[in-house]
């Protein structure tokens, strides 16, 4: 479990190829020295396992499943990471709960920078959509956001100075793709509705 608040971002040394999946060696000196081989840690939204560790870097693989369900499979050498090592229980939680668990893939539609802040737009699978609610909270690439609104087939959401420049977020450009995952929350509130009565859930898949 996470919280959302990116500890600080990794830089992809080398995707390896490890057919059917990959390995991804990231350099992260923030937190490398602390990780343990098995540590699940969030890599922009998605839990992995780490399978190998130093003081400087870390080092992930990548299934099928993983590659064809995040955004990480874009990525290549050079690339910037969110980092979060996993929630402990003694922690505060300032963020929201995380699972890690990627939902789906989104889309940056629209971004507007007004100084040095940004309102930024991304569309969604409508399945995620139904899962959000203004003033909700949504993990972007393992950020935790709030929804500012949200329409048919886009929602937004409003960066702060500290998060555009502690995070990857800061350098999305229009086009680039983010990895989501809704409140864990309304989830399982909306199977819970939908097993009592299908029709009430509106715009599952």
């Amino acid at each position: 479990m996470f919280t959302g608040l990116v500890e600080t971002v990794g830089r992809i040394i080398a995707v390896l190829s490890e057919p059917p999946g990959v390995r991804l060696v990231v350099q992260a000196p923030a937190i490398g020295g602390d990780a343990r081989l098995g540590d699940s840690i969030c890599v922009s939204g998605c839990c992995l396992s780490v399978v190998a560790a130093d003081a400087d870097r870390l080092e992930f693989q990548l299934g099928e499943e993983t590659l064809a369900r995040t955004a990480l499979g874009t990525l290549a050498a050079g690339a910037g990471v969110n980092l979060e090592r996993s929630l402990r229980l003694a922690d505060r939680l300032g963020g929201h709960l995380v699972t890690g668990h990627v939902d789906g893939v989104g889309r940056l539609v629209s971004r507007v920078d007004t100084g040095e802040w940004s309102t930024c737009r991304f569309a969604a699978p409508t399945r995620l959509l139904a899962q959000m609610a203004e003033k909700g909270s949504i993990a972007v690439s393992g950020v935790s956001l709030t929804v500012v609104d949200v329409a048919a087939g886009d929602f937004g959401v409003a960066l702060i100075p500290h998060t555009l420049g502690a995070t990857t977020l800061g350098d999305l450009a229009v086009g680039d793709p983010v990895n989501l995952e809704t409140d864990v929350i309304f989830k399982y509130v909306a199977r819970f509705l939908e097993a009592r009565d299908p029709s009430a859930v509106a715009g599952r898949a």
